[in-house]
């Protein structure tokens, strides 16, 4: 029996090694490098082994995590979209992280504050950035240049552009009304306005009045192509295919738009914007589930600072196009950034960005939102009416 010993503790740090499946959202490029990322750490320490799987986009993920969690499944680290993240620390499926982080200040200091101030709700951090957005306006450079346009700095800049840019072959803008509503969201913050206040749904305000009365105005003059996000392949290919001049999208859908050919130089914008108007922040944080043990929160959490490395924050950045959400980082892209200075905008954008309501329903209130948008964009319902009426749903949703 002696003679087993020595084998029996070779054996014994494979035995110990702690797993943690993460689920996330991200395909092509960004995808593959988070498996890349989960490989190379598991390769480098012995003591913990990430399992990524990648689980549809963020809908579908929801979707999933939903399911699991009824049955006592799921995983151990999950990347929650921001407007969903609230509800799962609301419904207590989050751990706080607090006890298991002690960071270096200058650490923290490093971190863009839009990116880690989300993390935290009601003074103790559920959540960790991982890949961050702004929303853009990506556009057809060519057009513009051949019709002497500029891109257009504010709302009524704007208007006027998607007029002028508007033929019988194609449409100056094209509207996604995203199931979160986040891009009618960046033309609400654009103008100062916000979709909630004091807790509640906000949608009749001045600002989203103005906001959906643009796209009204546009798409009586035929200047508009309005689509719903189970369209948005359409609306790519509209763009691609010189059938509209503007869309604006995350930065992150870039790689994915390089799929396609473009018949076009790609022109890339901030959002319009009025003065002391924001940008919401997109993206995600990533969230440890409760049910976790507690190797498996400090390898989570290990996995993170290993994501958190500037070097490996350059290579996020350089294969997703998400924001840099570390300032060391930034030397690292200069090359990147240089190449193409359009890649830079939605960074840029993060001096005047600001979080998305930390408040559990709004996903669902946004949701209500984006059908009512829908619904008066397609089916020509006053702006006034169909954002009373979700406004209504939403104040019904406790």
């Amino acid at each position: 029996m002696r003679k087993l010993w020595p084998l029996a503790l070779l054996l014994l740090p494979a035995l110990a090694q702690t797993e943690i499946p993460f689920w996330h959202a991200m395909d092509g490029p960004a995808g593959r490098l988070i498996a890349a990322f989960a490989q190379e750490f598991n390769g480098r320490q012995g003591q913990y082994r990430v399992l990524p799987q990648y689980v549809g986009d963020y809908r579908d993920a929801e979707t999933k995590l939903v399911a699991a969690l009824r049955t006592g499944g799921g995983p151990v680290l999950f990347q929650a979209e921001i407007s969903f993240f609230p509800r799962l620390v609301a419904e207590g499926k989050a751990v706080a992280l607090d006890p298991y982080l002690a960071l270096d200040q200058a650490f923290v200091e490093d971190l863009f504050e839009p990116a880690w101030n989300y993390g935290v709700v009601e003074g103790r951090r559920f959540g960790l950035p991982f890949n961050t957005s702004t929303p853009v306006l990506f556009y057809n450079l060519d057009a513009f240049r051949a019709k002497g346009l500029k891109a257009p700095r504010n709302w009524k800049e704007f208007e006027e552009t998607a007029k002028a840019l508007t033929t019988r072959q194609a449409k100056g803008f094209i509207f996604v009304t995203d199931p979160q509503a986040w891009l009618f969201e960046a033309m609400v913050t654009s103008r100062g306005g916000n979709l909630v206040k004091d807790g509640r749904p906000n949608f009749t305000s001045k600002e989203a009045l103005d906001a959906l009365e643009t796209l009204h105005r546009l798409n009586r003059a035929g200047a508009l192509s309005a689509r719903s996000m189970a369209e948005a392949t359409f609306a790519q290919l509209d763009f691609v295919r010189t059938k509209g001049m503007m869309v604006m999208a995350s930065i992150a859908n870039w790689p994915a738009a390089e799929n396609f050919s473009f018949a076009f130089t790609l022109g890339v914008a901030p959002v319009p914007r009025e003065a002391g108007g924001k940008v919401p922040m997109g993206g995600a944080q990533l969230v440890v589930l409760q049910g976790s043990k507690e190797a498996q929160i400090r390898g989570a959490l290990e996995f993170w600072k290993y994501l958190m490395e500037p070097r490996n924050v350059a290579r996020w950045v350089e294969a997703s196009y998400y924001v840099p959400v570390r300032k060391s980082a930034l030397p690292l892209l200069e090359g990147f950034y240089r190449e193409n200075p359009f890649r830079k905008v939605a960074f840029e954008q993060i001096a005047y960005a600001q979080e998305r309501p930390r408040v559990p329903q709004f996903s669902t209130w946004a949701g209500l939102l984006a059908e009512a948008l829908e619904k008066s964009l397609k089916g020509n319902i006053p702006p006034q009416k169909a954002l009373e009426e979700a406004q209504r749903k939403a104040e019904a949703i406790r």
